[in-house]
This record gives C-alpha cells, sequence and structure tokens, in this order.
C-alpha cells in the first residue's frame, strides 16, 4: 500500500480523540495506582492479621492475573452486581487497580529502606504514628521510589490499548475503527505508533533526569 496524506488527514480528527482518552486513562489510572498502592503498602505493614492478610491476598490476586481479564470482568460481570460504569471508567479502574499491585512493593522497598534509626527517633519523641508516617518516614520513602513509578507509568501508557477492548476508543483503537471502515490501516497505524514513541520518550528522559535529580 502507498502512503497517502489525505488518509492521515481524514484519520487526525479522530486520532485526537484517541489521544484524549488515552491521556486520560493514563493520568487518572497513575493516581489511582499511587493512592491505591500506598494504601496497599501500609496496609501490609499492619501488626493486626485481618488487615494485613486479606490486603496481601487480594493484590496478589490481581498482581497474577492478566489485565484484559479484570476489564472483561469489571465491564461485564460487575454491573450485574451494582450500577455500570462507562467504558472508560471501568478502564481507569483496570487499570489503576492493577499496576496498584506493582506500586505497593514498590512503596514497601521504599518504606523498607529507611533507616531503622528514623522509626526509633519517632518512638523516643512520642509521634503518633500518623505524625510518624506523614512527617518521617513517607516523605523518605516517596523519595526514594519515585523513579520506580515513572516507570509505571510508561507501562501503564503501552498497556493503555487494552481498553479498547471494552469500547474505550483510545489512538490504536481509533486506528483500528478507522480500519475497519476505510481497510486503510498503513496510515493510523503509523500514526499512532509515532505518537507512542513521542509520548513515551520524553517521558522516559523525564524520569531520568528525575533520578539523577533525586540521587543528588
Amino acid at each position: 500500500m502507498n502512503w497517502d496524506w489525505d488518509v492521515v488527514s481524514d484519520f487526525m480528527p479522530r486520532f485526537w480523540d484517541g489521544v484524549l482518552v488515552t491521556l486520560q486513562a493514563l493520568v487518572l489510572g497513575s493516581l489511582l495506582a499511587f493512592s491505591l498502592g500506598l494504601v496497599w503498602a501500609i496496609a501490609q505493614r499492619s501488626d493486626k492479621a485481618w488487615i494485613r492478610m486479606p490486603v496481601t491476598a487480594v493484590t496478589e490476586f490481581v498482581r497474577n492475573t492478566p489485565l484484559l481479564v479484570q476489564l472483561f470482568f469489571l465491564f461485564y460481570v460487575v454491573p450485574e452486581w451494582g450500577p455500570a460504569m462507562t467504558p472508560l471508567m471501568t478502564g481507569v479502574i483496570g487499570l489503576g487497580l492493577h499496576y496498584s499491585t506493582y506500586t505497593a512493593e514498590v512503596y514497601r522497598a521504599g518504606i523498607d529502606g529507611v533507616p531503622k534509626g528514623q522509626w526509633e527517633a519517632a518512638t523516643a519523641l512520642s509521634l503518633p504514628p500518623v505524625r510518624t508516617w506523614t512527617a518521617v518516614i513517607l516523605p523518605q520513602a516517596i523519595r526514594r521510589v519515585v523513579p520506580a513509578l515513572g516507570n509505571y507509568v510508561i507501562a501503564m501508557l503501552k498497556d493503555s490499548p487494552l481498553i479498547a477492548i471494552i469500547g474505550a476508543l483510545e489512538m490504536l483503537g481509533e486506528a483500528r475503527a478507522y480500519g475497519a471502515e476505510t481497510f486503510r490501516l498503513l496510515e493510523p497505524i503509523t500514526v499512532v505508533g509515532i505518537a507512542f514513541i513521542v509520548i513515551a520518550y520524553p517521558a522516559s528522559l523525564l524520569i531520568r533526569a528525575l533520578e539523577r535529580r533525586l540521587a543528588r
């Protein structure tokens, strides 16, 4: 097939719609993953077994099942028990929940990396648990894990095309839909491939720069 710029021009409005969906899923999914991951990490350190064990079981289950299966479950099964969600909202929750189990391990490593003396100093000062976490432990732990969290944002970007399976047409979903209608796949797929590189490569450079800055 020969390259046709008219096809590119015709596809671009749908491409920008896909970019918007991709960025919404990425930003909202990342915020959910980072927030839930921190909750899981703290809960897994709880002295209470009735908190620690169920959280560990849930995170292990989510981490060891495919994201695609989880998206189908959230979109087709969960509405049988409660209110239905839009495809985009389902995609955000699916991405966020799935990656929260990985960010939980990142947070856990960061928390374990805080010197034991910091915990002892907080205890010696009679700081309450909430104050110990928010003022002493988490500021040090999160500083250590920011680059690793950034890598998961890029991984989430590369997994975002999966949400098209449930009807949230991000960039690749729009390209496939356009190709099915016009029988032209060369141009839309190429444009989407370039877009992923344009988004992911600067993000990776930013993460490396941030890692060097935090190391200093």
